[in-house]
Protein backbone atom coordinates (compact mmCIF):
# COMPACT_ATOMS: atom_id res chain seq x y z
CA UNK A 1 0.00 0.00 0.00
CA UNK A 2 2.87 2.22 1.02
CA UNK A 3 4.54 1.46 -2.19
CA UNK A 4 1.10 2.43 -4.57
CA UNK A 5 0.80 5.53 -2.65
CA UNK A 6 4.08 6.71 -3.31
CA UNK A 7 3.91 6.22 -6.70
CA UNK A 8 0.85 7.88 -6.90
CA UNK A 9 2.63 10.93 -5.28
CA UNK A 10 4.75 10.66 -7.93
CA UNK A 11 2.37 11.52 -10.44
CA UNK A 12 0.69 13.95 -8.60
CA UNK A 13 4.09 15.90 -8.55
CA UNK A 14 4.53 14.77 -12.73
CA UNK A 15 0.87 15.63 -13.76
CA UNK A 16 0.95 19.48 -15.08
CA UNK A 17 -1.82 20.28 -18.03
CA UNK A 18 -4.98 18.39 -17.81
CA UNK A 19 -6.41 14.74 -18.28
CA UNK A 20 -4.25 14.03 -21.48
CA UNK A 21 -0.96 15.05 -20.12
CA UNK A 22 -1.86 13.02 -16.56
CA UNK A 23 -2.15 10.22 -18.81
CA UNK A 24 0.95 10.02 -19.94
CA UNK A 25 2.00 10.37 -16.53
CA UNK A 26 -0.01 7.56 -15.37
CA UNK A 27 1.23 5.35 -18.20
CA UNK A 28 4.70 6.25 -17.19
CA UNK A 29 4.60 5.17 -13.95
CA UNK A 30 1.51 2.82 -13.56
CA UNK A 31 2.22 0.85 -16.63
CA UNK A 32 5.48 0.96 -17.80
CA UNK A 33 7.81 1.16 -14.60
CA UNK A 34 5.31 -0.60 -11.58
CA UNK A 35 2.98 -2.79 -14.24
CA UNK A 36 0.04 -2.03 -11.73
CA UNK A 37 -2.37 -2.77 -15.09
CA UNK A 38 -1.78 -3.24 -18.66
CA UNK A 39 -1.66 -0.15 -20.94
CA UNK A 40 -5.15 -1.79 -22.43
CA UNK A 41 -7.01 -1.61 -18.95
CA UNK A 42 -5.51 2.05 -18.67
CA UNK A 43 -7.10 2.99 -22.02
CA UNK A 44 -10.58 1.69 -20.99
CA UNK A 45 -10.37 3.00 -17.71
CA UNK A 46 -10.22 6.53 -19.41
CA UNK A 47 -12.66 5.85 -21.74
CA UNK A 48 -14.90 5.22 -18.67
CA UNK A 49 -13.69 8.29 -16.64
CA UNK A 50 -14.79 10.36 -20.30
CA UNK A 51 -17.91 8.91 -19.88
CA UNK A 52 -18.64 9.67 -16.31
CA UNK A 53 -18.85 13.13 -15.10
CA UNK A 54 -16.24 14.46 -12.76
CA UNK A 55 -12.67 15.12 -13.03
CA UNK A 56 -11.48 11.89 -15.47
CA UNK A 57 -8.03 11.86 -14.74
CA UNK A 58 -8.71 11.74 -10.94
CA UNK A 59 -10.96 9.20 -11.34
CA UNK A 60 -9.00 6.99 -13.41
CA UNK A 61 -5.90 7.53 -10.82
CA UNK A 62 -8.51 6.38 -7.61
CA UNK A 63 -9.49 3.47 -10.14
CA UNK A 64 -6.48 2.31 -9.85
CA UNK A 65 -5.89 2.55 -6.52
CA UNK A 66 -9.63 0.71 -6.18
CA UNK A 67 -8.15 -2.11 -8.58
CA UNK A 68 -4.92 -2.50 -6.35
CA UNK A 69 -6.75 -2.28 -2.77
CA UNK A 70 -9.76 -1.99 -2.67
CA UNK A 71 -12.03 1.53 -1.83
CA UNK A 72 -9.89 2.29 1.74
CA UNK A 73 -6.62 2.48 -1.17
CA UNK A 74 -8.48 4.52 -3.55
CA UNK A 75 -9.55 7.06 -1.42
CA UNK A 76 -6.29 7.23 0.20
CA UNK A 77 -5.51 7.53 -3.32
CA UNK A 78 -7.47 10.68 -4.07
CA UNK A 79 -6.16 12.47 -0.60
CA UNK A 80 -2.06 11.93 -1.66
CA UNK A 81 -3.42 13.00 -5.70
CA UNK A 82 -5.25 16.25 -4.96
CA UNK A 83 -4.38 17.66 -1.29
CA UNK A 84 -1.53 18.88 -1.67
CA UNK A 85 -2.77 21.12 -4.81
CA UNK A 86 -5.64 21.91 -3.23
CA UNK A 87 -3.83 23.56 -0.08
CA UNK A 88 -1.83 25.33 -2.57
CA UNK A 89 -4.40 26.95 -4.53
CA UNK A 90 -6.42 27.68 -0.46
CA UNK A 91 -3.47 29.83 -0.25
CA UNK A 92 -3.71 31.06 -3.48
CA UNK A 93 -7.24 32.67 -2.87
CA UNK A 94 -6.04 35.15 -0.88
CA UNK A 95 -3.66 36.71 -3.40
CA UNK A 96 -4.95 39.57 -4.40
CA UNK A 97 -5.41 40.58 -0.29
CA UNK A 98 -1.50 39.59 -0.29
CA UNK A 99 -0.66 41.59 -2.68
CA UNK A 100 -2.73 44.62 -1.79
CA UNK A 101 -1.59 44.66 1.47
CA UNK A 102 2.49 45.17 0.01
CA UNK A 103 0.79 47.69 -2.41
CA UNK A 104 1.86 45.96 -4.96
CA UNK A 105 -0.81 46.03 -7.68
CA UNK A 106 -2.95 42.79 -9.38
CA UNK A 107 -2.17 44.59 -12.66
CA UNK A 108 1.24 42.41 -12.69
CA UNK A 109 -0.93 39.49 -12.84
CA UNK A 110 -2.39 40.86 -16.32
CA UNK A 111 -0.65 38.18 -18.62
CA UNK A 112 -2.36 35.12 -16.89
CA UNK A 113 -5.15 35.77 -17.97
CA UNK A 114 -4.15 35.06 -21.97
CA UNK A 115 -1.68 32.65 -21.10
CA UNK A 116 -4.71 30.69 -19.53
CA UNK A 117 -6.07 31.13 -22.91
CA UNK A 118 -2.88 29.66 -24.72
CA UNK A 119 -3.93 26.55 -22.59
CA UNK A 120 -7.42 26.33 -23.30
CA UNK A 121 -6.77 26.40 -26.99
CA UNK A 122 -3.78 23.65 -26.91
CA UNK A 123 -6.22 21.55 -24.97
CA UNK A 124 -8.99 22.27 -27.79
CA UNK A 125 -6.79 21.41 -30.33
CA UNK A 126 -5.57 18.26 -28.99
CA UNK A 127 -8.88 17.07 -27.92
CA UNK A 128 -10.20 17.93 -31.44
CA UNK A 129 -7.65 16.08 -33.05
CA UNK A 130 -8.94 13.25 -30.85
CA UNK A 131 -12.14 13.53 -31.03
CA UNK A 132 -12.86 14.51 -34.23
CA UNK A 133 -13.42 11.51 -37.06
CA UNK A 134 -15.64 12.12 -39.51
CA UNK A 135 -18.29 14.82 -40.45
CA UNK A 136 -20.58 13.74 -37.57
CA UNK A 137 -18.23 14.75 -34.89
CA UNK A 138 -16.78 17.38 -36.07
CA UNK A 139 -20.41 18.88 -36.38
CA UNK A 140 -21.06 18.33 -33.04
CA UNK A 141 -17.88 19.72 -32.06
CA UNK A 142 -19.52 23.19 -33.79
CA UNK A 143 -23.03 22.45 -32.31
CA UNK A 144 -21.15 22.17 -28.78
CA UNK A 145 -19.02 25.65 -29.47
CA UNK A 146 -22.18 27.78 -31.18
CA UNK A 147 -24.51 26.59 -28.66
CA UNK A 148 -22.70 27.52 -25.56
CA UNK A 149 -21.41 30.93 -26.76
CA UNK A 150 -24.80 32.37 -27.52
CA UNK A 151 -26.87 30.72 -24.29
CA UNK A 152 -24.62 31.12 -21.32
CA UNK A 153 -26.69 29.44 -18.27
CA UNK A 154 -25.71 26.30 -16.33
CA UNK A 155 -28.09 23.86 -17.50
CA UNK A 156 -27.18 24.19 -21.25
CA UNK A 157 -23.27 22.13 -20.45
CA UNK A 158 -24.81 19.23 -19.51
CA UNK A 159 -27.98 19.50 -22.40
CA UNK A 160 -25.38 19.52 -25.30
CA UNK A 161 -23.23 16.81 -24.30
CA UNK A 162 -26.28 14.62 -23.86
CA UNK A 163 -27.48 15.22 -26.60
CA UNK A 164 -23.77 14.63 -28.50
CA UNK A 165 -24.37 10.81 -26.96
CA UNK A 166 -27.92 10.45 -28.18
CA UNK A 167 -27.09 12.00 -31.60
CA UNK A 168 -24.03 9.58 -31.72
CA UNK A 169 -26.29 6.38 -30.95
CA UNK A 170 -28.94 7.43 -32.85
CA UNK A 171 -26.80 7.37 -35.88
CA UNK A 172 -25.11 4.42 -35.63
CA UNK A 173 -24.87 1.55 -37.47
CA UNK A 174 -24.06 -1.02 -34.94
CA UNK A 175 -26.46 -3.63 -33.94
CA UNK A 176 -27.48 -4.66 -30.89
CA UNK A 177 -26.40 -1.72 -28.96
CA UNK A 178 -28.09 -2.49 -26.02
CA UNK A 179 -26.94 -6.01 -25.21
CA UNK A 180 -27.61 -7.49 -22.10
CA UNK A 181 -24.90 -8.26 -19.67
CA UNK A 182 -25.36 -9.29 -15.65
CA UNK A 183 -24.14 -6.35 -13.06
CA UNK A 184 -24.39 -6.25 -9.24
CA UNK A 185 -23.59 -2.56 -8.68
CA UNK A 186 -22.92 -1.62 -5.39
CA UNK A 187 -25.72 0.92 -5.05
CA UNK A 188 -25.31 2.61 -1.59
CA UNK A 189 -23.04 4.81 -3.71
CA UNK A 190 -25.61 5.94 -6.14
CA UNK A 191 -27.65 6.82 -3.29
CA UNK A 192 -25.45 8.87 -1.56
CA UNK A 193 -24.68 10.79 -5.01
CA UNK A 194 -28.40 11.25 -5.21
CA UNK A 195 -28.37 12.25 -1.71
CA UNK A 196 -25.95 14.97 -1.49
CA UNK A 197 -27.05 16.17 -5.48
CA UNK A 198 -31.05 16.39 -4.26
CA UNK A 199 -30.59 17.04 -0.70
CA UNK A 200 -27.96 20.31 -1.46
CA UNK A 201 -30.30 21.59 -3.68
CA UNK A 202 -33.82 21.21 -1.50
CA UNK A 203 -31.93 22.94 1.35
CA UNK A 204 -30.78 25.82 -0.18
CA UNK A 205 -34.45 26.41 -1.36
CA UNK A 206 -35.01 26.51 2.13
CA UNK A 207 -32.42 27.94 4.00
CA UNK A 208 -30.01 30.62 2.56
CA UNK A 209 -26.74 29.64 4.02
CA UNK A 210 -23.28 30.80 1.91
CA UNK A 211 -21.53 27.79 2.85
CA UNK A 212 -24.41 25.67 1.85
CA UNK A 213 -24.89 27.60 -1.40
CA UNK A 214 -21.29 26.65 -2.44
CA UNK A 215 -21.67 22.99 -1.61
CA UNK A 216 -24.57 22.77 -4.24
CA UNK A 217 -23.18 24.99 -6.64
CA UNK A 218 -19.48 23.29 -6.39
CA UNK A 219 -21.23 19.66 -6.27
CA UNK A 220 -22.92 20.48 -9.45
CA UNK A 221 -20.24 21.52 -11.05
CA UNK A 222 -19.10 17.89 -10.24
CA UNK A 223 -21.98 15.65 -11.66
CA UNK A 224 -22.40 17.99 -14.59
CA UNK A 225 -19.15 18.32 -16.12
CA UNK A 226 -17.73 14.94 -18.62
CA UNK A 227 -14.17 15.29 -19.03
CA UNK A 228 -12.22 16.82 -16.78
CA UNK A 229 -10.79 20.53 -15.68
CA UNK A 230 -10.74 22.50 -18.90
CA UNK A 231 -14.19 21.29 -19.49
CA UNK A 232 -15.46 22.73 -15.94
CA UNK A 233 -14.14 26.39 -16.79
CA UNK A 234 -17.14 27.59 -19.23
CA UNK A 235 -19.80 25.90 -16.87
CA UNK A 236 -17.59 27.60 -13.63
CA UNK A 237 -17.25 30.73 -15.80
CA UNK A 238 -20.43 31.44 -16.81
CA UNK A 239 -22.02 31.00 -13.22
CA UNK A 240 -19.27 32.53 -10.66
CA UNK A 241 -18.51 35.60 -12.92
CA UNK A 242 -21.15 36.21 -15.09
CA UNK A 243 -24.03 35.34 -12.87
CA UNK A 244 -23.43 35.39 -9.28
CA UNK A 245 -20.15 37.48 -9.33
CA UNK A 246 -18.30 36.38 -7.06
CA UNK A 247 -14.82 37.46 -8.45
CA UNK A 248 -13.86 39.76 -11.47
CA UNK A 249 -13.09 38.35 -14.62
CA UNK A 250 -9.44 38.64 -13.64
CA UNK A 251 -9.35 36.84 -10.62
CA UNK A 252 -10.73 33.83 -12.36
CA UNK A 253 -8.15 34.02 -15.48
CA UNK A 254 -5.78 34.37 -12.55
CA UNK A 255 -6.41 31.55 -10.53
CA UNK A 256 -6.67 29.49 -13.75
CA UNK A 257 -3.51 30.29 -14.93
CA UNK A 258 -2.12 29.62 -12.10
CA UNK A 259 -3.21 26.12 -11.61
CA UNK A 260 -1.49 25.01 -15.04
CA UNK A 261 1.76 25.74 -12.96
CA UNK A 262 0.81 23.38 -10.46
CA UNK A 263 1.15 19.84 -10.44
CA UNK A 264 -1.85 17.64 -9.81
CA UNK A 265 -5.76 17.80 -10.62
CA UNK A 266 -7.60 20.89 -12.44
CA UNK A 267 -10.53 20.70 -10.62
CA UNK A 268 -8.32 21.96 -7.56
CA UNK A 269 -9.12 25.38 -9.47
CA UNK A 270 -12.60 24.73 -6.78
CA UNK A 271 -10.55 25.72 -4.02
CA UNK A 272 -9.19 29.09 -5.19
CA UNK A 273 -12.43 30.01 -6.49
CA UNK A 274 -14.47 28.51 -3.30
CA UNK A 275 -12.16 30.84 -1.49
CA UNK A 276 -12.96 33.79 -3.43
CA UNK A 277 -16.51 33.26 -3.40
CA UNK A 278 -16.45 33.10 0.72
CA UNK A 279 -14.96 36.50 0.83
CA UNK A 280 -15.69 39.48 2.82
CA UNK A 281 -15.81 37.79 6.00
CA UNK A 282 -12.84 36.34 8.18
CA UNK A 283 -9.83 34.08 7.02
CA UNK A 284 -11.02 31.25 8.67
CA UNK A 285 -14.22 31.68 6.82
CA UNK A 286 -12.46 31.99 3.10
CA UNK A 287 -10.66 29.17 4.07
CA UNK A 288 -13.82 27.18 4.86
CA UNK A 289 -15.27 28.51 1.39
CA UNK A 290 -12.38 27.11 -0.16
CA UNK A 291 -12.31 23.65 2.22
CA UNK A 292 -16.13 22.91 0.54
CA UNK A 293 -15.30 24.01 -3.12
CA UNK A 294 -12.82 21.25 -2.91
CA UNK A 295 -14.86 18.89 -1.35
CA UNK A 296 -17.92 19.25 -3.17
CA UNK A 297 -16.37 19.25 -7.04
CA UNK A 298 -14.48 15.98 -6.11
CA UNK A 299 -17.48 14.39 -4.31
CA UNK A 300 -19.84 13.26 -6.91
CA UNK A 301 -17.35 11.72 -9.51
CA UNK A 302 -15.22 9.65 -6.19
CA UNK A 303 -19.13 8.64 -5.72
CA UNK A 304 -19.72 7.88 -9.13
CA UNK A 305 -16.57 5.96 -9.62
CA UNK A 306 -16.92 3.81 -6.24
CA UNK A 307 -19.70 2.97 -7.71
CA UNK A 308 -18.81 2.29 -11.67
CA UNK A 309 -15.66 0.62 -11.09
CA UNK A 310 -16.61 -2.73 -9.60
CA UNK A 311 -19.04 -3.30 -12.12
CA UNK A 312 -16.96 -2.06 -14.88
CA UNK A 313 -15.81 -5.73 -16.40
CA UNK A 314 -19.22 -5.94 -17.50
CA UNK A 315 -20.34 -2.15 -17.90
CA UNK A 316 -18.13 -1.88 -21.09
CA UNK A 317 -19.10 -5.05 -22.89
CA UNK A 318 -22.44 -2.85 -23.54
CA UNK A 319 -22.17 -1.04 -27.17
CA UNK A 320 -24.33 1.34 -26.63
CA UNK A 321 -22.05 2.87 -23.93
CA UNK A 322 -18.83 2.98 -26.19
CA UNK A 323 -20.97 4.67 -28.99
CA UNK A 324 -22.39 7.51 -26.97
CA UNK A 325 -18.81 8.61 -25.67
CA UNK A 326 -18.04 9.47 -29.32
CA UNK A 327 -20.68 12.16 -29.27
CA UNK A 328 -20.19 13.64 -25.91
CA UNK A 329 -16.34 13.74 -26.46
CA UNK A 330 -17.01 15.74 -29.76
CA UNK A 331 -19.22 17.94 -27.83
CA UNK A 332 -16.71 18.55 -24.77
CA UNK A 333 -14.23 19.47 -27.59
CA UNK A 334 -16.67 22.64 -28.53
CA UNK A 335 -17.12 23.87 -25.19
CA UNK A 336 -13.53 23.80 -24.41
CA UNK A 337 -13.08 25.66 -27.97
CA UNK A 338 -16.00 28.11 -27.50
CA UNK A 339 -14.13 28.60 -23.48
CA UNK A 340 -10.92 30.01 -25.65
CA UNK A 341 -12.88 32.88 -27.08
CA UNK A 342 -15.12 34.29 -24.69
CA UNK A 343 -12.25 33.99 -22.11
CA UNK A 344 -9.82 36.27 -24.57
CA UNK A 345 -12.79 38.43 -25.37
CA UNK A 346 -12.81 39.67 -21.41
CA UNK A 347 -9.19 39.50 -21.84
CA UNK A 348 -9.06 41.95 -24.25
CA UNK A 349 -7.66 41.63 -27.65
CA UNK A 350 -4.97 43.50 -27.33
CA UNK A 351 -1.65 43.23 -29.26
CA UNK A 352 0.73 42.25 -25.93
CA UNK A 353 -2.41 39.97 -24.74
CA UNK A 354 -2.02 38.39 -27.92
CA UNK A 355 1.62 38.11 -28.05
CA UNK A 356 1.43 36.12 -24.80
CA UNK A 357 -1.16 33.86 -25.82
CA UNK A 358 0.46 32.44 -28.71
CA UNK A 359 3.90 32.67 -27.08
CA UNK A 360 1.96 30.43 -24.46
CA UNK A 361 0.52 28.16 -27.38
CA UNK A 362 3.96 28.05 -28.93
CA UNK A 363 6.15 26.60 -25.90
CA UNK A 364 3.25 23.94 -24.93
CA UNK A 365 2.92 22.67 -28.56
CA UNK A 366 6.61 22.54 -28.42
CA UNK A 367 6.29 20.31 -25.57
CA UNK A 368 10.06 22.06 -24.52
CA UNK A 369 9.39 24.16 -21.75
CA UNK A 370 7.45 22.61 -18.57
CA UNK A 371 3.82 24.51 -17.96
CA UNK A 372 5.18 25.98 -14.39
CA UNK A 373 8.43 27.66 -16.12
CA UNK A 374 5.67 29.45 -18.56
CA UNK A 375 3.64 30.34 -15.40
CA UNK A 376 6.90 31.62 -13.82
CA UNK A 377 7.78 33.47 -17.17
CA UNK A 378 4.43 35.36 -17.38
CA UNK A 379 4.19 36.42 -13.88
CA UNK A 380 7.85 37.90 -14.31
CA UNK A 381 6.73 39.97 -17.52
CA UNK A 382 3.77 41.24 -15.93
CA UNK A 383 6.02 42.89 -13.42
CA UNK A 384 9.03 44.24 -15.53
CA UNK A 385 7.15 45.16 -18.47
Amino acid sequence: MNTFLKDVFICSLGAYGGPEAHYGVFTDQMVIKKKYLTEEELVELIALTGILPGPSSTQTIVAIGHKIGGPVLAFLTMLVWALPVLSVMTLLSFLSHFLSGLNISEDGLRYIGPMAVGFIIVAAYRIGRKVVKDKLTLGLLFFGAITTYFIREAWIFPLVLVTGGVVSIYTSQEKNLWNSVKLNPPWPYLFAFGFFALGSILLTVVWDNGTLNLFESFYRYGYLVIGGGQVVVPLMYSELVEVNQYMTNQEFLTGFGLVQGLPGPMFSFSAYAGGLAARGGSAFTQVIGAITGGIAIFLPGLLLIYFIYPIWENLKKIKGIKVSLRGITAVAGGLITIAAVILMQNSGFLIDNIIVMLCTVALLLTKKVPAPFIVMGVIAAGFII
